[in-house]
């Protein structure tokens, strides 16, 4: 077990939920904490995939799945992506879905129709069946984490600012849930909320079961060497915010702060989920990721500035000219002001086809701002 792991009180750490976490880490992981950096920390959501040659050359031999289960080529493509844009954060490369096979819940990728589940959970018997006790099965997932870190550990020299952070995550149990009940990707969500408003006990029970096998499996990455935990809630912006409050924030709130107990920052993260913001502030995650649908500043002041902020420049903005580009980035900066706790990224994952250069401008162009800013500050001085 890992220093993370140890809930004790030493010189120099700051109290976090039941555990303590380093002050003065890397850039990234203060940020998450809402500690004053020198220059705002980017990454991207899908920073490894489909779009980058490399990976097109990993897939041609391997599936995703083989991928995700071989610790050397999870961290191959981990490390090929991070140093390849020169962000300061790189996130290991998974599925969100893994937890399912250590459930008893078989899942495959079929071409053109994404992740599909061939026995839907739909009964509080098929919700009965699911196991609990398997989560250490997911093991691989931390050896690549290991491997990733073993590989960007700081040599001398390096000031400690300027280490990469490592991202681990996970589903969060209402995403992972509906995958299980609709068997794949919905537009309506029929099935799930039809289990949720009818079944409500039940659908407590799947949440439960969920979250048992989660935190066990977010431990396994910290130990590994994580120093945050994503959380995707990728479908919650199909609730409205009675739905969530009453069916979702409970079971989510008691992952995060089970995850925040391990001594890491936790990133909460849904898509078009500007209506259920200052709902997902109740789960007390570290940092909330904004998609692109709401403007930055308008986001964050909703939230009273009570935690960090992810985004949330949207991924179709990759396809324009530079100059556009650059001009929409330094407007989500200068909608963050400089305040302490913004992580530059996109609004949702880099799609298939983004041009890697315009990815790499983009980091490009965080780190021009940061170096104006600087000029004019001394100016000022």
């Amino acid at each position: 077990m890992t220093d993370k792991a140890k809930i004790s009180s030493p010189p120099g750490f700051q109290a976090h939920a039941g555990a303590e976490i380093p002050i003065g880490g890397s850039r990234f992981v203060r940020a998450c904490l809402k500690q004053p950096v020198d220059r705002t920390p980017v990454w991207f959501l899908r920073q490894a995939g489909r779009y980058m040659p490399e990976y097109q050359a990993v897939r041609r031999h391997h599936t995703l799945l083989e991928i995700c289960k071989q610790p050397q080529l999870a961290a191959e493509v981990t490390i090929t992506a991070a140093e390849k844009l020169d962000v300061d954060a790189a996130i290991i490369f998974a599925d969100l879905l893994l937890p399912f096979e250590c459930m008893g819940l078989d899942f495959e990728f079929q071409a053109g129709e994404g992740p599909v589940v061939h026995h839907p959970v739909r009964t509080a018997d098929d919700i009965a069946r699911l196991r609990t006790d398997r989560a250490g099965e997911l093991g691989y997932v931390a050896q690549a984490i290991e491997r990733v870190v073993a590989h960007f550990g700081a040599p001398r020299g390096v000031p400690r600012q300027d280490r990469l952070g490592i991202i681990g995550f996970c589903g969060a149990p209402f995403t992972l849930a509906s995958y299980m009940i609709e068997g794949g990707g919905s537009r309506n969500y029929v099935h799930t909320k039809t289990l949720m408003y009818r079944q409500t006990d039940a659908w407590r029970r799947l949440l439960d079961k969920l979250v048992t096998v989660l935190t066990q499996y977010a431990r396994q990455q910290v130990e590994a060497g994580a120093d945050v935990i994503q959380v995707f809630d990728s479908w919650a912006g199909a609730l409205s915010v009675e739905d969530y409050r009453e069916f979702v924030l409970p079971t989510t709130k008691i992952l995060i702060r089970e995850i925040q107990s391990y001594g890491v920052p936790v990133i909460y993260f849904g898509v078009d989920t500007a209506t259920l913001l200052p709902a997902m502030r109740e789960t007390q995650a570290d940092v909330l990721g904004l998609d692109w649908r709401t403007p930055l500043d308008i986001a964050w002041r909703q939230l009273d500035y009570s935690c960090a902020v992810q985004g949330n420049l949207d991924p179709i903005t990759l396809f324009a000219e530079p100059e556009l580009i650059r001009n929409r980035v330094r407007h989500i900066l200068d909608q963050a002001a400089g305040k302490p706790g913004h992580i530059f990224n996109l609004g949702h994952g880099i799609v298939p086809e983004t041009p890697v250069e315009n990815v790499q401008h983009v980091v490009k162009f965080v780190r021009e701002y940061a170096a104006e800013k600087a000029i004019r500050d001394q100016r000022h001085v």
